[in-house]
């Protein structure tokens, strides 16, 4: 049953270990991780469970310096006792660590239990059960009784694979995604701003190999922020606005190593799962993982985790510079485009590697994407902005409505003046200015600090070695690494690519919300506008303002043909050249001097038609000021038969008893939402 497994005896530590399930129960002395190993070939289907227990010769852990460390990296992201946290847990040694330490400092805090008299108040951990494995619910009930027995609430969610489970070549990508997805969803239903997760420094050697391996920038290497801030997919509206969940995600264990999470859990007696698939060498993080196994010694660990702090002091270099660069030459305007004021960028006078960055900000901001954009479209606008003479002129960005996916529109939840007790405070704010205030006192003022600006990996390593950084023994053994994983990286892209090559193009978004919007409901349209619409019976004068026509019949009651149509519905869509040509051809209508003659017969019910051409030429004037290229993003309201109702931007409306809003809230802010490399 447990084929494979090889015992050892290196540490002074003891623990028994059994497989879940059918296992036997076996004693071992683990090696200095204290990871099984096991072979390519046979990994087992279950995890396994391990416990600590005392030993005469086992040595007694500092848990007062781990303590402390933990605490000082919350007070840098800007967190209090009294904040509400989530913890993302597995039940490996890495979340089982991770939740001993935020125990003790909640209970450092003297916030006490909840009330329940069980459980720390303020702390949530989120076991995210993947169902991939038949006995996947039973190891997430067991992870839930030992985190329990901390003091920490749990929360176990099931993985809803609606289109099927995720193959084996994209297996962790596809269970990551979905158990972020997760954290955020958990955390906006109770109410919670700050999500930790395990990451700790060993995962930040394996990333920088990995991406180093793919080539990466500086900034690429710089690795795991240590605080970013996460935007929800949901929307919600509350107290008469709208508001936009967003959590911080917080990796306060970066300056652990994986040896330290074991003697976290040793030192405070908890018991952790050891996932057999995180040895399969099918993963390159796994394969990654094996080999810095064998060469982490303390030289080497030092010297690698050295360039990584400098690669992180690049990038809060360049991360400082966008931020300015964004506030003194980005205008965003109401119809949901940037303006670039290319006099005050000045891009003659900007290393290459902070304009590349500022780009990528303003088309993730435009595109509305939680990850930046990258590659050509990227690589396109830079070397617009490098050539084109920039005084007197500005770059217009917008998005365009066949872009790439994601999804277009959702609806919103509105809450109830009951529920409204519920909706999310401004903590999140809090802690990120408090954090922001930490920042600033360790800010990288000069490039000279910033030691590999604009470089690529092979670049940072050589200059490195320059630097005396790292020793030519860590400067080989790292290349090593590289060229094992590039082999790898290369076969797998042969791989793929002969794989897909009957697969059709790109997926865009549909510009049009499929299903109809009743009055009074509100949509969220293309991530960035909420739309709503309804009718009401009272009209209010002065309508078109320095219009020679009084449109006098229109004041008081409306009895207009289009009010107390309860059949009457509208679809979003983008604007199209039709449109506008189509509100060119409204002002041209004969205007009716005899009021009469716009009554429906029989009904006596007005056709709204000398309204309908005031209103075109009122918004032609706006949409003269708006680029071309911007207005194919605008949304507008349509009819089941294609007609159109209204463009809300620039305030047109077939019928003076239709009220329609278009508002730009975007879901990413501009630059991407705050983030902190410290």
């Amino acid at each position: 049953m447990a084929r494979g497994l090889v015992l050892c005896s290196q540490t002074r530590t003891i623990a028994k270990l059994s497989f879940f399930l059918s296992y036997p129960k076996l004693w071992f002395k683990p090696h200095r991780h204290h990871r099984p190993c096991y072979g390519p070939h046979n990994i087992p289907s279950a995890r396994v469970f391990c416990h600590c227990v005392n030993s005469q010769t086992l040595n007694l852990v500092d848990m007062a310096k781990y303590n402390e460390a933990f605490s000082r990296r919350m007070a840098m992201a800007g967190i209090k006792h009294h904040n509400s946290i989530a913890l993302g847990v597995s039940g490996g040694p890495d979340s089982m660590a991770l939740c001993v330490l935020a125990a003790s400092w909640k209970t450092e805090g003297l916030y006490g239990v909840d009330n329940s008299g069980k459980f720390i108040d303020g702390l949530l951990a989120i076991i995210v059960d993947h169902g991939l494995r038949s006995e996947s619910k039973d190891e997430a009930s067991l992870v839930g009784n030992r985190v329990s027995e901390i003091g920490i609430r749990c929360k176990i969610v099931r993985c809803d694979w609606l289109n099927g489970k995720p193959k084996q070549g994209h297996l962790q990508e596809s269970a990551r995604d979905m158990r972020y997805k997760i954290f955020q969803d958990v955390c906006m239903q109770n109410q919670i701003s700050v999500l930790l997760v395990a990451h700790h420094a060993d995962d930040q050697a394996e990333l920088f190999i990995l991406r180093s391996s793919r080539d990466s920038g500086v900034l690429g290497l710089a690795g795991m922020a240590f605080t970013s801030q996460v935007f929800s997919s949901h929307t919600n509206f509350c107290n008469n606005d709208w508001k936009n969940h967003s959590v911080l995600l917080v990796r306060p264990l970066l300056d652990f190593s994986k040896e330290d999470m074991y003697k976290i859990c040793q030192g405070s007696n908890r018991d952790w799962v050891e996932d057999p698939t995180n040895r399969s060498p099918l993963f390159a993080r796994n394969r990654i993982r094996a080999s810095l196994g064998n060469l982490l010694s303390g030289t080497f660990n030092s010297e690698l985790q050295a360039v990584i702090s400098a690669c992180r002091r690049t990038r809060i270099y360049v991360d400082q510079i966008c931020n300015s660069l964004i506030k003194q030459s980005i205008t965003v305007m109401d119809q949901g485009y940037a303006v670039i004021n290319l006099k005050t960028l000045n891009p003659s006078k900007i290393e290459d590697i902070c304009l590349s960055k500022f780009i990528t900000l303003v088309l993730q901001f435009v595109s509305q994407r939680q990850r930046p954009i990258r590659g050509s479209t990227s690589k396109l606008l830079l070397q617009y902005i490098r050539t084109i003479p920039c005084k007197g002129f500005e770059a217009l960005v917008c998005c365009s409505v066949y872009c790439p996916l994601p999804s277009n529109a959702e609806s919103f939840r509105t809450f109830s003046n009951v529920e409204e007790k519920h909706c999310f405070s401004d903590e999140l704010e809090q802690i990120i200015a408090n954090g922001r205030s930490y920042s600033n006192n360790n800010l990288v003022t000069d490039s000279s600090q910033a030691q590999f600006l604009d470089m690529r990996s092979q670049s940072v390593l050589d200059e490195a070695r320059r630097l005396d950084v790292i020793s030519e023994s860590t400067y080989r053994n790292i290349i090593s690494l590289q060229r094992e994983e590039v082999s790898h990286f290369k076969s797998k892209t042969d791989e793929v690519a002969s794989g897909c090559e009957s697969k059709q193009g790109t997926e865009h978004i549909a510009a049009f919300l499929s299903e109809p919007l009743l009055p009074g409901q509100t949509c969220y349209f293309m991530n960035r506008f909420i739309i709503s619409w309804k009718l009401s019976k009272e009209i209010s004068s002065n309508w078109f303002r320095g219009e020679p026509l009084s449109l006098s019949y229109l004041q008081g009651d409306c009895h207009c043909c289009c009010v107390n149509e309860d059949e009457m519905v509208a679809k979003v869509r983008t604007m199209i050249d039709a449109d506008w040509l189509y509100l060119a051809e409204l002002t041209k209508w004969p205007h009716s001097d005899n009021f009469e003659a716009t009554r429906l017969p029989l009904t006596g019910k007005i056709t709204c038609l000398d309204y309908s051409r005031l209103s075109a030429k009122v918004a032609l004037k706006s949409l003269k000021s708006i680029p071309v290229a911007a207005r194919k993003s605008m949304p507008l309201l349509v009819d089941d038969h294609g007609r159109l109702l209204s463009i809300p931007s620039i305030g047109f409306k077939h019928c003076p008893c239709m009220k329609a809003s278009s508002v730009f809230k975007p879901r990413v802010p501009l630059g991407g939402g705050h983030s902190s490399f410290l």
